[in-house]
């Protein structure tokens, strides 16, 4: 279960940091159900749809290979 927990983190947070750069060259990152908090003049981005997109493609492709 910790493992699980763990690599959801993991994810969340590289899915963070690289939202900018999807949201330019693919359109993710400004889905509805992703979240955009301004705290003292910073953006941060919690890309809760994304990641569930991104999630479900990659399961589905592991699972054709």
């Amino acid at each position: 279960m910790l493992k699980w927990l763990l690599t959801l983190l993991v994810a969340l947070v590289v899915l963070t940091a690289i939202s900018p750069w999807l949201g330019r060259r693919l359109g993710l990152g400004r889905l509805p159900g992703d979240l955009t908090v301004r705290v003292k003049g910073r953006d941060y981005y919690v890309p809760f749809t994304t990641t569930i997109l991104l999630s479900l493609a990659l399961t589905a492709l592991s699972r054709l290979l």
